[in-house]
Protein backbone atom coordinates (compact mmCIF):
# COMPACT_ATOMS: atom_id res chain seq x y z
CA UNK A 1 0.00 0.00 0.00
CA UNK A 2 2.30 2.76 -1.26
CA UNK A 3 1.13 6.06 0.26
CA UNK A 4 2.13 9.70 0.55
CA UNK A 5 3.27 9.92 4.16
CA UNK A 6 3.96 13.03 6.21
CA UNK A 7 6.76 11.66 8.37
CA UNK A 8 7.08 14.89 10.34
CA UNK A 9 6.98 18.64 9.66
CA UNK A 10 8.68 19.40 6.31
CA UNK A 11 9.32 15.69 5.62
CA UNK A 12 7.29 13.71 3.07
CA UNK A 13 7.89 10.29 1.59
CA UNK A 14 6.16 7.98 -0.88
CA UNK A 15 6.45 4.56 0.71
CA UNK A 16 4.64 1.38 1.67
CA UNK A 17 2.37 1.73 4.69
CA UNK A 18 1.50 -1.82 5.80
CA UNK A 19 -0.60 -0.65 8.75
CA UNK A 20 -3.19 0.77 6.38
CA UNK A 21 -3.25 -2.37 4.25
CA UNK A 22 -3.91 -4.51 7.35
CA UNK A 23 -6.56 -2.12 8.69
CA UNK A 24 -8.55 -2.35 5.47
CA UNK A 25 -8.50 -6.12 5.07
CA UNK A 26 -11.99 -6.42 6.57
CA UNK A 27 -14.90 -4.82 4.73
CA UNK A 28 -17.88 -3.99 6.93
CA UNK A 29 -21.38 -4.97 5.76
CA UNK A 30 -22.25 -1.36 4.88
CA UNK A 31 -18.83 -0.36 3.55
CA UNK A 32 -17.40 -0.15 0.05
CA UNK A 33 -13.83 -0.53 -1.10
CA UNK A 34 -12.74 2.21 -3.51
CA UNK A 35 -9.85 2.41 -5.94
CA UNK A 36 -8.68 6.02 -5.73
CA UNK A 37 -8.42 7.97 -8.96
CA UNK A 38 -7.88 11.68 -8.19
CA UNK A 39 -6.96 13.44 -4.94
CA UNK A 40 -6.75 17.21 -4.47
CA UNK A 41 -4.06 18.98 -2.47
CA UNK A 42 -5.86 20.94 0.23
CA UNK A 43 -4.65 23.90 2.24
CA UNK A 44 -4.94 21.81 5.40
CA UNK A 45 -2.65 19.13 3.90
CA UNK A 46 -0.12 21.86 3.16
CA UNK A 47 -0.49 23.36 6.63
CA UNK A 48 0.30 20.02 8.27
CA UNK A 49 3.30 19.71 5.93
CA UNK A 50 4.66 23.19 6.65
CA UNK A 51 3.59 23.66 10.29
CA UNK A 52 3.02 20.14 11.65
CA UNK A 53 -0.26 21.12 13.25
CA UNK A 54 -3.57 22.94 12.85
CA UNK A 55 -4.79 24.26 16.19
CA UNK A 56 -5.22 21.28 18.54
CA UNK A 57 -4.57 18.73 15.77
CA UNK A 58 -0.86 17.87 15.94
CA UNK A 59 1.07 15.40 13.78
CA UNK A 60 2.98 13.32 16.32
CA UNK A 61 3.64 10.25 14.15
CA UNK A 62 3.65 9.46 10.40
CA UNK A 63 0.31 10.26 8.74
CA UNK A 64 -1.00 9.73 5.21
CA UNK A 65 -2.26 12.97 3.64
CA UNK A 66 -5.22 13.73 1.35
CA UNK A 67 -9.00 14.00 1.78
CA UNK A 68 -10.42 15.50 -1.48
CA UNK A 69 -11.01 12.39 -3.54
CA UNK A 70 -12.81 10.45 -6.25
CA UNK A 71 -12.51 6.86 -7.37
CA UNK A 72 -14.26 3.64 -8.40
CA UNK A 73 -16.03 1.07 -6.23
CA UNK A 74 -14.21 -2.26 -6.47
CA UNK A 75 -15.95 -4.20 -3.66
CA UNK A 76 -19.16 -3.85 -1.66
CA UNK A 77 -20.25 -5.07 1.77
CA UNK A 78 -23.04 -7.58 2.15
CA UNK A 79 -25.65 -4.96 3.14
CA UNK A 80 -24.77 -2.26 0.60
CA UNK A 81 -27.78 -1.44 -1.60
CA UNK A 82 -27.13 1.90 -3.32
CA UNK A 83 -23.71 1.24 -4.87
CA UNK A 84 -22.23 -1.50 -7.01
CA UNK A 85 -18.83 -2.51 -8.32
CA UNK A 86 -17.77 -0.17 -11.12
CA UNK A 87 -19.63 2.88 -9.83
CA UNK A 88 -17.65 6.11 -10.06
CA UNK A 89 -17.88 7.97 -6.75
CA UNK A 90 -16.70 10.81 -4.56
CA UNK A 91 -16.43 10.51 -0.81
CA UNK A 92 -17.30 12.79 2.10
CA UNK A 93 -14.18 12.46 4.29
CA UNK A 94 -15.66 12.94 7.77
CA UNK A 95 -17.30 9.97 9.49
CA UNK A 96 -19.24 10.96 12.65
CA UNK A 97 -20.40 8.81 15.53
CA UNK A 98 -23.98 7.93 14.47
CA UNK A 99 -25.11 7.83 18.10
CA UNK A 100 -23.68 11.20 19.16
CA UNK A 101 -25.96 14.09 20.14
CA UNK A 102 -24.47 16.29 17.39
CA UNK A 103 -25.25 13.68 14.74
CA UNK A 104 -28.77 13.11 16.06
CA UNK A 105 -29.35 16.87 15.84
CA UNK A 106 -28.15 16.91 12.23
CA UNK A 107 -24.90 18.70 13.15
CA UNK A 108 -22.65 15.76 12.39
CA UNK A 109 -19.81 17.99 11.13
CA UNK A 110 -19.27 19.36 14.66
CA UNK A 111 -19.42 15.95 16.33
CA UNK A 112 -16.30 15.89 18.55
CA UNK A 113 -15.87 12.22 17.68
CA UNK A 114 -15.89 12.71 13.89
CA UNK A 115 -13.05 10.86 12.14
CA UNK A 116 -11.88 13.05 9.29
CA UNK A 117 -9.32 11.89 6.71
CA UNK A 118 -5.83 13.38 7.12
CA UNK A 119 -6.62 14.91 10.49
CA UNK A 120 -4.44 13.43 13.26
CA UNK A 121 -4.66 10.62 14.20
CA UNK A 122 -6.77 9.61 11.16
CA UNK A 123 -4.92 8.75 7.94
CA UNK A 124 -5.83 10.29 4.59
CA UNK A 125 -6.30 8.70 1.19
CA UNK A 126 -3.27 9.50 -0.96
CA UNK A 127 -2.95 5.75 -1.48
CA UNK A 128 -4.26 3.15 -3.94
CA UNK A 129 -7.47 2.10 -2.14
CA UNK A 130 -9.64 2.92 0.85
CA UNK A 131 -12.65 1.50 2.68
CA UNK A 132 -15.49 3.94 3.33
CA UNK A 133 -19.13 3.81 4.54
CA UNK A 134 -21.78 3.59 1.85
CA UNK A 135 -23.64 6.47 3.55
CA UNK A 136 -20.77 8.88 2.86
CA UNK A 137 -20.00 7.69 -0.68
CA UNK A 138 -21.82 9.31 -3.61
CA UNK A 139 -22.29 7.99 -7.14
CA UNK A 140 -21.18 10.32 -9.94
CA UNK A 141 -23.29 11.07 -13.01
CA UNK A 142 -21.57 10.39 -16.34
CA UNK A 143 -21.23 14.13 -16.93
CA UNK A 144 -18.95 14.62 -13.89
CA UNK A 145 -15.29 13.72 -14.34
CA UNK A 146 -13.03 12.27 -11.65
CA UNK A 147 -11.17 15.59 -11.49
CA UNK A 148 -14.39 17.55 -10.97
CA UNK A 149 -15.56 15.00 -8.42
CA UNK A 150 -12.39 15.53 -6.37
CA UNK A 151 -13.46 19.19 -6.19
CA UNK A 152 -16.76 18.33 -4.48
CA UNK A 153 -15.11 18.42 -1.05
CA UNK A 154 -13.86 22.03 -1.27
CA UNK A 155 -17.02 23.04 -3.14
CA UNK A 156 -19.03 21.69 -0.21
CA UNK A 157 -17.40 24.34 2.00
CA UNK A 158 -18.61 27.11 -0.32
CA UNK A 159 -22.11 25.67 -0.62
CA UNK A 160 -22.35 25.27 3.15
CA UNK A 161 -21.24 28.89 3.57
CA UNK A 162 -23.80 30.19 1.07
CA UNK A 163 -26.49 28.12 2.79
CA UNK A 164 -25.59 29.52 6.22
CA UNK A 165 -25.59 33.05 4.73
CA UNK A 166 -29.21 32.59 3.53
CA UNK A 167 -28.36 34.23 0.21
CA UNK A 168 -31.41 35.69 -1.56
CA UNK A 169 -31.88 36.31 -5.30
CA UNK A 170 -30.30 39.63 -6.24
CA UNK A 171 -27.97 39.88 -3.22
CA UNK A 172 -24.57 41.52 -3.50
CA UNK A 173 -21.77 39.42 -2.06
CA UNK A 174 -18.14 39.95 -1.13
CA UNK A 175 -15.59 37.14 -0.86
CA UNK A 176 -12.32 37.96 0.86
CA UNK A 177 -9.67 35.65 -0.63
CA UNK A 178 -9.27 34.21 -4.13
CA UNK A 179 -7.82 30.86 -3.13
CA UNK A 180 -9.64 27.58 -3.83
CA UNK A 181 -12.15 28.05 -1.01
CA UNK A 182 -12.75 31.71 -1.84
CA UNK A 183 -13.45 30.93 -5.48
CA UNK A 184 -15.80 27.99 -4.82
CA UNK A 185 -17.58 30.25 -2.33
CA UNK A 186 -18.00 32.92 -5.01
CA UNK A 187 -19.43 30.31 -7.39
CA UNK A 188 -21.72 29.00 -4.65
CA UNK A 189 -22.96 32.50 -3.82
CA UNK A 190 -23.82 33.10 -7.48
CA UNK A 191 -25.57 29.73 -7.74
CA UNK A 192 -27.56 30.61 -4.60
CA UNK A 193 -28.80 33.83 -6.20
CA UNK A 194 -26.26 36.63 -5.78
CA UNK A 195 -26.46 39.11 -8.65
CA UNK A 196 -22.88 40.24 -8.17
CA UNK A 197 -19.94 38.98 -6.13
CA UNK A 198 -16.80 40.98 -5.42
CA UNK A 199 -13.69 38.83 -4.95
CA UNK A 200 -10.83 40.54 -3.13
CA UNK A 201 -7.22 39.38 -3.03
CA UNK A 202 -3.60 40.50 -3.31
CA UNK A 203 -2.63 38.14 -6.16
CA UNK A 204 -3.47 39.53 -9.60
CA UNK A 205 -3.17 36.11 -11.29
CA UNK A 206 -5.80 34.60 -8.99
CA UNK A 207 -8.05 37.60 -9.56
CA UNK A 208 -7.76 37.05 -13.31
CA UNK A 209 -8.94 33.47 -12.80
CA UNK A 210 -11.81 34.75 -10.64
CA UNK A 211 -12.90 37.27 -13.27
CA UNK A 212 -12.94 34.57 -15.95
CA UNK A 213 -15.36 32.41 -13.95
CA UNK A 214 -18.38 34.67 -14.46
CA UNK A 215 -19.26 38.16 -15.70
CA UNK A 216 -21.00 38.59 -12.33
CA UNK A 217 -17.68 38.35 -10.47
CA UNK A 218 -15.89 41.65 -9.85
CA UNK A 219 -12.19 41.21 -9.00
CA UNK A 220 -10.69 43.68 -6.53
CA UNK A 221 -6.95 43.96 -5.97
CA UNK A 222 -6.81 45.27 -2.43
CA UNK A 223 -3.25 46.52 -2.78
CA UNK A 224 -4.57 49.35 -4.93
CA UNK A 225 -8.28 49.47 -4.20
CA UNK A 226 -9.78 48.74 -0.75
CA UNK A 227 -12.73 46.44 -1.29
CA UNK A 228 -15.02 48.36 1.10
CA UNK A 229 -14.49 51.57 -0.84
CA UNK A 230 -15.39 49.96 -4.15
CA UNK A 231 -18.42 48.12 -2.79
CA UNK A 232 -19.79 51.23 -1.09
CA UNK A 233 -19.16 53.32 -4.20
CA UNK A 234 -20.95 50.79 -6.43
CA UNK A 235 -23.93 50.43 -4.08
CA UNK A 236 -24.53 54.13 -3.43
CA UNK A 237 -23.06 53.80 0.05
CA UNK A 238 -25.30 50.91 1.15
CA UNK A 239 -22.87 47.97 1.08
CA UNK A 240 -22.97 44.22 0.43
CA UNK A 241 -25.67 41.90 1.71
CA UNK A 242 -23.20 39.18 2.66
CA UNK A 243 -19.44 39.08 3.25
CA UNK A 244 -17.53 35.79 3.25
CA UNK A 245 -14.14 35.78 5.01
CA UNK A 246 -12.09 33.08 3.24
CA UNK A 247 -8.49 34.23 3.79
CA UNK A 248 -7.75 33.01 7.30
CA UNK A 249 -5.88 36.31 7.69
CA UNK A 250 -6.38 38.28 10.93
CA UNK A 251 -5.85 41.51 8.98
CA UNK A 252 -8.63 40.67 6.51
CA UNK A 253 -10.92 39.38 9.26
CA UNK A 254 -10.50 42.64 11.17
CA UNK A 255 -12.30 44.54 8.39
CA UNK A 256 -15.15 42.16 7.58
CA UNK A 257 -17.88 44.64 8.57
CA UNK A 258 -16.53 47.56 6.53
CA UNK A 259 -18.22 46.60 3.21
CA UNK A 260 -21.32 45.12 4.89
CA UNK A 261 -24.77 46.66 4.50
CA UNK A 262 -27.11 47.22 7.46
CA UNK A 263 -28.85 43.96 8.28
CA UNK A 264 -26.23 42.02 6.35
CA UNK A 265 -24.46 38.77 7.17
CA UNK A 266 -20.80 37.90 7.67
CA UNK A 267 -19.73 34.27 7.24
CA UNK A 268 -16.40 33.26 8.75
CA UNK A 269 -14.85 30.48 6.66
CA UNK A 270 -11.07 30.86 6.83
CA UNK A 271 -9.45 29.11 9.79
CA UNK A 272 -7.85 31.61 12.16
CA UNK A 273 -4.75 30.31 13.96
CA UNK A 274 -5.03 32.97 16.67
CA UNK A 275 -7.77 35.11 18.22
CA UNK A 276 -8.88 37.94 15.92
CA UNK A 277 -10.01 41.48 16.59
CA UNK A 278 -13.79 41.70 16.38
CA UNK A 279 -15.35 45.14 15.93
CA UNK A 280 -18.48 44.64 18.01
CA UNK A 281 -19.52 48.24 17.47
CA UNK A 282 -19.40 47.94 13.67
CA UNK A 283 -21.47 44.75 13.91
CA UNK A 284 -23.96 46.32 16.30
CA UNK A 285 -24.78 49.46 14.31
CA UNK A 286 -25.44 47.26 11.27
CA UNK A 287 -27.38 44.71 13.32
CA UNK A 288 -25.15 42.25 11.50
CA UNK A 289 -25.63 38.51 11.63
CA UNK A 290 -22.41 36.52 11.97
CA UNK A 291 -22.20 32.86 10.98
CA UNK A 292 -19.29 30.49 11.47
CA UNK A 293 -18.84 27.29 9.51
CA UNK A 294 -16.82 24.18 10.25
CA UNK A 295 -16.35 22.08 7.12
CA UNK A 296 -19.91 21.25 5.89
CA UNK A 297 -22.93 19.05 6.41
CA UNK A 298 -25.71 17.69 4.16
CA UNK A 299 -24.39 19.29 0.96
CA UNK A 300 -22.42 16.64 -0.98
CA UNK A 301 -25.43 15.47 -3.05
CA UNK A 302 -26.28 19.10 -3.85
CA UNK A 303 -22.71 19.73 -5.02
CA UNK A 304 -22.72 16.66 -7.26
CA UNK A 305 -26.08 17.75 -8.69
CA UNK A 306 -24.84 21.27 -9.49
CA UNK A 307 -21.72 19.93 -11.21
CA UNK A 308 -23.83 17.50 -13.21
CA UNK A 309 -26.26 20.20 -14.37
CA UNK A 310 -23.59 22.80 -15.12
CA UNK A 311 -24.95 25.18 -12.48
CA UNK A 312 -21.39 25.35 -11.16
CA UNK A 313 -18.24 24.77 -13.25
CA UNK A 314 -15.10 24.00 -11.24
CA UNK A 315 -12.93 22.95 -14.17
CA UNK A 316 -11.20 26.37 -14.50
CA UNK A 317 -10.04 26.05 -10.88
CA UNK A 318 -8.04 22.88 -11.57
CA UNK A 319 -4.78 24.41 -12.71
CA UNK A 320 -2.26 21.57 -12.42
CA UNK A 321 -2.28 17.75 -12.16
CA UNK A 322 0.62 15.56 -11.01
CA UNK A 323 1.24 11.82 -11.26
CA UNK A 324 1.12 9.90 -7.97
CA UNK A 325 4.84 9.15 -8.27
CA UNK A 326 5.47 12.90 -8.23
CA UNK A 327 3.44 13.52 -5.07
CA UNK A 328 6.33 14.77 -2.95
CA UNK A 329 7.34 17.22 -5.69
CA UNK A 330 3.70 18.30 -6.05
CA UNK A 331 3.52 19.24 -2.38
CA UNK A 332 6.79 21.14 -2.58
CA UNK A 333 5.40 23.19 -5.45
CA UNK A 334 2.03 23.70 -3.78
CA UNK A 335 3.74 24.87 -0.57
CA UNK A 336 5.48 27.61 -2.56
CA UNK A 337 2.00 29.02 -3.36
CA UNK A 338 2.44 29.79 -7.09
CA UNK A 339 0.18 32.79 -7.80
CA UNK A 340 -1.08 31.31 -11.08
CA UNK A 341 -2.39 28.13 -9.45
CA UNK A 342 -5.67 27.53 -7.63
CA UNK A 343 -6.22 23.79 -7.18
CA UNK A 344 -3.54 21.18 -7.75
CA UNK A 345 -4.51 17.52 -7.96
CA UNK A 346 -2.76 14.15 -7.95
CA UNK A 347 -3.84 11.38 -10.33
CA UNK A 348 -3.26 7.83 -9.08
CA UNK A 349 -2.31 4.98 -11.45
CA UNK A 350 -5.26 2.99 -12.81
Amino acid sequence: MKSLVLEKQHALSLRDFPEIARAEETLGPRDVRIKLHTVGICGSDLHYYTHGRIGPFVVTEPMILGHEASGTVIETGAEVTTLKIGDRVCMEPGIPDPTSKATRLGLYNVDPAVRFWATPPVHGILRPTCVHPEAFTFRLPDTVSFAEAAMVEPLAVGVHAATKARVKPGDVGVVLGAGPIGLVTALSALAAGCARVYVADLAEKKLEIAAALSPAIVPVNVTANPVAEQVLRDTDGWGADVVFEATGSPHAAKGVFEPLAPGGCVVMIGGQPDPIQYDAGAAMVREARVENIFRYAHVFPRCVGMLASGAIDVKPLITRTFAFEDSVHAFEIAASAPPQDVKMQIALPQ
